[in-house]
């Protein structure tokens, strides 16, 4: 694996890395007390939110990520890889939903929600810059 070399892309990989691990903690942890039932009532509402917390935080890494970075062509390979992320995104859920409206698919999602297919669609940004620009970048 290629070292990250700006100071910006080495702090995002820290804070990813610190925000997975907390992620992945907490959603054991969730999954833990409530399939044992340890946890009801107004109790279960943050509990359920918890794993949330720093998969938002991861989107607050990558937005920061490009307000730190400082070559202004990697800044422009993260922004066209959000882009491609959010239009992604959009259309998978989109495309979910009236399926799911017109009942040809089951309600719910196994678990896929928007975040999931952002988080996709960051790869296909990075193969899209990769195919167009020649590269992905230090981080994508």
């Amino acid at each position: 694996m290629a070292q990250p070399r700006s100071p910006a892309a080495r702090r995002y990989v820290r804070r990813l890395a610190v925000l997975m691990t907390v992620y992945l903690a907490v959603l054991f942890a969730a999954v833990w007390l409530f399939r044992n039932d340890m946890v009801s009532g107004a109790g279960a509402w943050p509990l359920a939110i918890a794993p949330a917390l720093p998969v938002i935080g991861v989107f607050w890494a990558v937005m920061r990520f490009i307000v730190e970075e400082t070559d202004e062509f990697i800044r422009m390979l993260i922004v066209r890889q959000c882009m491609v992320a959010t239009g992604f995104c959009l259309t998978i859920m989109t495309i979910w939903e009236f399926l799911q409206n017109f009942e040809v698919v089951p309600a719910g999602n196994g678990g896929f929600g928007a975040a999931f297919f952002w988080f996709v669609g960051l790869g296909v940004g990075a193969l899209y810059n990769k195919l167009t620009m020649g590269t992905a970048g230090t981080c994508a």
